[in-house]
């Protein structure tokens, strides 16, 4: 594994270790306020890992059909970790989740058949468009479930809501686009037998 890989690796950890820190102290503690700062600072490190691996991969010439595929996996399962935590917490609808779900099913499989091809489909820009529309959608959902865990601003905890509703909208609107882009690109690439 190259220094990249490591880089994307990480936040595979960071993915359980983002739904532990949400649920577990609810548990045992019952005192969530400590939990708003590891939970912000676990997402950060997440996105600024995003950002780093595919530099470092370009500038240490590391880049990888593995790398390609390695990175939106890593993506998927941070993103669909933190988005299944504010379904349960009632913070984003469950219907609008199984869309993102269902899109991210779809494109493994379309990626799965690109690979029967001999091609490593990596993200496109429709894809890195999304992942920034989810990372507006998760940090939005964040701050909503952040000022209930802190007790602060409790009347503008509802408008907050609705604005991380809306937000996540606009992803799911996002992603569907993207997983359009992603056929079309494996229609190009040649009927299937």
């Amino acid at each position: 594994m190259n220094f990249a890989n490591r880089l994307t690796f990480l936040r595979v950890i960071l993915a359980p270790l983002f739904f532990a820190v949400y649920f577990l102290p609810a548990q045992f503690t019952g005192n969530m306020v400590w939990t708003v700062p590891l939970l912000w600072s676990i997402f950060f490190i997440s996105e600024i890992t995003d950002m780093l691996d595919g530099m470092a991969a370009r500038r240490l010439k590391q880049t990888s059909d593995f790398g390609k595929l390695f990175d939106p996996f890593a993506d998927t399962l941070m993103q669909i970790t933190c988005f299944l935590c504010f379904v349960i917490d009632g913070i984003i609808p469950a219907v609008l989740f199984l869309v993102v779900l269902y899109r991210e099913f779809g494109i493994l499989f379309i990626r799965n058949l690109m690979l029967k091809k001999g091609i490593a489909l990596g993200a496109r820009i429709s894809g890195k468009i999304k992942t920034v529309a989810y990372i507006a959608a998760a940090a939005a959902a964040l701050l909503c479930a952040s000022l209930h865990r802190l007790g602060v601003f409790e009347s503008l905890q509802p408008a907050v809501r609705i604005a991380a509703i809306a937000v996540f909208g606009v992803s799911v609107l996002f992603s569907v686009l993207s997983f359009l882009d992603y056929v079309f690109v494996y229609q190009a690439s040649g009927k299937t037998k």
